[in-house]
Parts: structure tokens; sequence; C-alpha cells
């Protein structure tokens, strides 16, 4: 059990309007902080005023990219109780990362206390107006002050959180998604299955055409042959031909999502055929033609389900279900952000209430 201590801030910031939560850019008054060495393991875990972090220009971070993070929200409902959903999975997933990227492992259960203690401490926070929640970035930094290609001696585990909206303007309306077939993602063997944010720079530069043609995401390709679906940027993808479910079955070089993972088992649990399988984008292309492409939705952390209107392949435009959300969408959105808010009951025991 980790024995954090807390210092609290003199200088509380103040919170923005519920209505202004634009992702990703406000946060609040505290982070933790934990270290390790080599010498004594991950030591003095802390809770402290958020404030700028000062690192060596050295700091094998900066040149060698060993750092990794994790995403995952906190959601209050109107009778104040503070729920975190399926953290001890983002846990997992982060050892999982760490031991991809020579990281030191974190204990399971100091993880989960960090979090707790974090979130506990910024309750007043989280919002509580629907779609609305508080955002969780841990993460972790090499630190070692050497210029050399090895792992670090040293590292920094921290968490930060932000209230936010939602992550598409587009809200619960449907998303344009550009299919991209030049640039590549992640291949079988490399770090496409590990949270690093190598992964995500890599694919700005794919991002920045879809975003100036109109598309709010990249859906990539394989990186071998070329053709077969992996994931989209921020997302997992799912897709409804004729009755069922089809999403990428996890091959090495596509992020096992936690909200991926609850859809899964939530099919299943309703008795709607979902499979894990490979498929091209020949085959999503002839089940449009065919009339049989019935929906698409991405699930993530940070969109939880978010249908899928519009599907660009090359000079091929695809319309989905009219460019409205499906009714296989719908349940699962309203399904898994009813259990995380406490709304619907938590049948499957995914959350954790933060006392």
């Amino acid at each position: 059990m980790l024995n954090i201590t807390i210092e609290k801030t003199t200088q509380p910031k103040e919170k923005p309007e519920v209505d202004n939560l634009v992702f990703g850019t406000y946060f609040t008054d505290h982070m933790f902080v934990m270290d390790y060495s080599t010498k004594k393991g991950w030591h003095d875990p802390k809770i402290i005023p958020y404030q700028p972090v000062a690192l060596e220009p050295s700091a094998m971070v900066f040149h060698y990219g060993q750092e990794m993070f994790e995403g995952l929200k906190a959601y209050k409902n109107d009778a104040g109780e503070i729920r975190m959903f399926r953290p001890n999975k983002n846990a997992e997933r982060s050892n999982h990362t760490n031991v991809r990227l020579c990281i030191p492992e974190i204990p399971v259960e100091d993880y989960l206390q960090a979090l707790e203690a974090l979130v506990s401490m910024e309750r007043e926070w989280i919002p509580t107006k629907p779609g609305t929640s508080l955002y969780i970035r841990p993460f972790i930094i090499a630190t070692d002050p050497f210029l050399g290609v090895k792992p670090s001696e040293t590292y920094k585990f921290m968490i930060i959180t932000c209230p936010v909206g939602a992550y598409y303007k587009e809200g619960l309306n449907p998303v344009k998604i550009w299919i991209e077939d030049e640039f590549v993602r992640a291949v079988k063997g490399g770090l496409g299955e590990a949270k690093a944010g190598a992964n995500y720079v890599a694919s700005i530069k794919a991002q920045v055409k879809a975003h100036d043609g109109g598309y709010s995401q990249v859906l990539w390709l394989d990186g071998v042959d070329r053709k077969y679906i992996e994931e989209v940027g921020a997302m997992n993808i799912f897709f409804k031909i004729d009755g069922e479910i089809v999403t990428p079955e996890l091959n090495g070089s596509i992020l096992p999502g936690v909200t991926r993972d609850s859809v899964i088992q939530l099919c299943k649990k309703w008795g709607v055929p979902i499979v894990e399988r490979r498929i091209s984008i020949d085959e999503i292309y002839e089940a449009y033609t065919n009339g049989k492409l019935e929906e698409a939705f991405g699930t993530g952390t940070a969109a939880v389900v978010s249908p899928v209107g519009e599907l660009k392949w090359g000079d091929k435009i695809m319309h989905i279900n009219g460019n409205k959300i499906g009714a296989v969408s719908q349940r699962l959105y309203d399904t898994v952000t009813g259990i995380q808010t406490g709304i619907v009951e938590d049948e499957m025991n995914w959350t954790i209430q933060v006392k």
C-alpha cells in the first residue's frame, strides 16, 4: 500500500463553465507524482499542486521517446456518487505497455490507489452534466540525463486530470472517417498494441490530411497488405454487416481497447452476433454496395461509442445508415454510459466507486 503524501494548492483555479469544456484543455488543481530508480524502485508517491515538470534537457524521454500513457474517466451523478470505469483494465494495459517499452511495472493495487486518491481529491472538478466527465491521464516518462539508446534507470509516473465534454464536436452525431491508404501507423511486432506516444505522432501526418479534407479521424489499414482494417486514430472500429457485428481481431498492431472489450462482452450477453476477425476494406465496400453495411461505430475512452456516418476510401464515399446513429450503437452507448454514471445497474461489475 502506498503512503501518499499530500500538498494542497494554495491557489485553487477557477473552474470552467460546464458548457465550455473543450476536451483536454482545462486541468485540475493537483497531480500525482511517483519516482523510480533502480536502487529504490517506485518510491515517494505524492499529490502536489498542478505545476510544470523540471527535467534536464538531456532527459532520455526527449531523445528516445521512452514513455507511455493511459486514459480513463471518472463520473459523478446527481447524487454525488463518483465512479471509475474498469480502471483495473487500464492498470493491466499500462503494465503490458511498460513491458514492451522496458519501463518498470507498477503493481496494479498501487496504480488503483493512486487513481482513487487523486480523483477523490479533485471531486469538485467532476462535472455532472450528461456527456461530461473527468478525464484521467496517467503517464510515465524516462528521466535519465543521458544520450544513448538504452532503458532509463529513472522514471516519473504522473497522473493529471481534466474536466471534459464530448471528444468530437459532433457529440453523438455520426462522424466522418478518412480511410488512409498512403501512410502506415503500426505493424505486428512494433508498438501498435502499446499505449505509447510514438503511435500517435506517427498518425499526425494522415490526421492533418483527413482534417483538411473535412474528416474527423483516420481509419488505418494494416502495414503489410495495406488492405485489412485495423483501428481509428482514437478508437477501435466495429461494423454491423447483415446483422452481425464485426471488429478486427487483435493481432499485435491494434490497441486492445477497454471500451472495445466492454462492447464485445455486452453484445455476447445480449445475444447479438459478434465476431473478431480479419476484415478487408474491400469486404467493407462490397457490403456497402450490396446494402449490407448497416452500421459502423468506434469505441474508446474519450468518445465511448461514436457512430460513423461516412467513410472515404480513395474516391469512394460510403454513407452509412442515412448518416444517423444505428440501433445497436445507440443501445451500446446508452448502456455503457449508464453503467459509468450509475444510471444503469452494473451487472458486469465494471465500476469502482470512489470514496
